[in-house]
């Protein structure tokens, strides 16, 4: 096999070196309880206010405003769910956007109102604002960029045009790799995208955004995210997120230059491909495209056994192969697609041999089933 190249980065990202060495280090220094009064504890105390503060001073709000989850899926649901229970006077109702990620899906539930995209996937803001300002509203969200075809949605206009309606973002496509507009009430993130480890979540909520967890509370996180914090990969993440940020203007500008390329290259040298999302104001980092008549389980098997790692499918729900409802509320071709997203070890070669090899891939795919 050829020298392997990972273009998953939107799923995970590898361990940042930053993560690493923090990780190494906190592991002696944070694994008591940081609730206790004894020395150990105060010490786990210490470390993990530390790590609260570099997070919420790289999301923009005041380390009281943030709590730590164990995912980012736990974020969405715990803040969806916290907001809606402490809004119920006033409706049940969840106004989101047809392509957000399935853990904002599942946690609207029957109580959701979905609105329209546009063909590169950025919401109908007319038919957003309508229906956030329908009686019986809780909450609404809309994701800062999308997780599949990077689009970035119109946060701050979304926000202004919601009113007294609190807005909800999930921003685990952009934190690391890109600026969340402000406006919004309360925000959900997740470390591995980042390149921080799996298991940190983070669920910001301004001041006068009003939450009411429909669990039992405990003393941890407000009742937000019961349950023992992990110290020291919280720290991982606060330094991995810390490093990202500093990294963030040269990377951008050389994913953004080379998903360019790869938009370019695809839709010239491969016949009857559909390269999708918005050219211009999306992520830097991300690239779908659509191939007709080829079956995304083996476009990505056949990638792999040459050495790439890509996605298909639903991004979320990749395991199940499923026809992505992002792209179907699109209106774009939804079998054959392929996602790539840069991370910070991506290089330019990675990137040619993927553009010069993808065209005989789609090829021997199609000649196997008569085409």
């Amino acid at each position: 096999m050829n020298q392997r190249a990972y273009l998953d980065a939107a799923s995970a990202e590898s361990l940042h070196p930053a993560a690493r060495e923090m990780l190494l280090s906190a592991v002696d220094s944070g694994w008591a309880d940081p609730v206790r009064l004894h020395h150990e504890g105060r010490t786990a105390r210490l470390l993990l206010d530390n790590a609260r503060a570099v997070l919420a001073d790289a999301v923009g709000v005041r380390p009281d405003e943030l709590f730590l989850t164990t995912s980012g899926t736990a974020a969405v649901h715990a803040g969806l769910t916290a907001i809606t229970a402490a809004r119920r006077r006033t409706g049940t109702a969840v106004v989101h956007s047809a392509v957000e990620h399935s853990a904002v899906l599942h946690t609207a539930g029957s109580a959701g109102v979905e609105v329209g995209v546009d063909p590169a996937g950025r919401v109908d803001l007319d038919a957003f604002t309508a229906a956030a300002r329908e009686p019986g509203v809780a909450v609404a969200a809309l994701q800062s960029a999308n997780h599949e075809v990077g689009t970035r949605q119109p946060i701050e206009a979304a926000a202004e045009a919601c009113g007294d309606v609190p807005l909800f973002v999930d921003a685990s496509a952009s934190i690391g790799h890109d600026v969340v507009p402000p406006g919004w009430s309360a925000l959900a993130a997740s470390a591995h995208k980042w390149g921080g480890p799996a298991g940190v979540g983070l669920l910001a909520v301004r001041k006068g955004t009003r939450i009411a967890p429909a669990w039992p509370m405990d003393e941890r996180e407000d009742g937000l995210s019961p349950g023992f914090p992990d110290v020291p990969n919280t720290l991982a993440a606060a330094a991995a997120l810390q490093a990202r940020q500093a990294e963030a203007a040269e990377l951008n500008k050389q994913h953004r230059a080379w998903i360019d390329e790869l938009r370019h290259r695809i839709g010239s040298d491969v016949p009857d491909v559909e390269v999708v999302g918005d050219p211009d104001d999306r992520l830097p980092h991300i690239l779908t495209f659509s191939c007709l008549y080829v079956d995304g389980e083996a476009l990505v098997t056949a990638l792999d056994a040459d050495g790439f790692s890509v996605s298909s499918g639903s991004a979320c729900t990749s395991s199940t192969l499923r026809p992505s409802h992002v792209l179907a509320a699109m209106g774009v071709l939804t079998h054959g697609n392929v996602r790539v997203s840069l991370g910070r070890s991506t290089t330019y070669a990675d990137i040619d041999r993927f553009a010069t090899v993808l065209p005989g891939i789609v090829r021997r795919i199609r000649a196997e089933v008569g085409l």
